[in-house]
């Protein structure tokens, strides 16, 4: 069982940053691929960004080049940084791991992108 806890959501003007940190309850031993998902109220949860444990990484087009994804394989945790904020990136943020074949997921932190 893996447990994510996320912090660093909040309220943030457009054009603004914001940093995201998921801490996993586990070894990074077995901790394959950690990323963000996010869902918007009526819309799918999406995929945001993800890396891998040997370092390949994945980002939606909506975000890339404006969010970064950085994991610390020693303390199990993974980061997004998000910068040039809009109001569509507005949503609930999912932590995610997969651990072991089986998928994990983070309670959400929101992020709300509004003047």
């Amino acid at each position: 069982q893996v447990h994510l806890v996320e912090s660093g959501g909040g309220l943030v003007q457009p054009g603004g940053s914001l940093t995201l940190t998921c801490a996993a309850s586990v070894s990074r031993i077995g901790l394959n691929t950690m990323g963000w998902y996010r869902q918007a109220p009526g819309d799918q949860r999406e995929l945001v960004a993800t890396e891998t444990y040997a370092g390949s990484q994945v980002y939606a087009d909506s975000v890339r080049g404006r969010f970064t994804i950085s994991r610390d394989g020693a303390t199990s945790t993974v980061s997004l940084h998000m910068t040039s904020l809009k109001p569509e990136d507005t949503a609930l943020y999912f932590c995610y791991a997969l651990w072991r074949g089986a998928n994990y997921w983070g309670q959400g932190t929101q992020v709300t992108v509004s003047s």
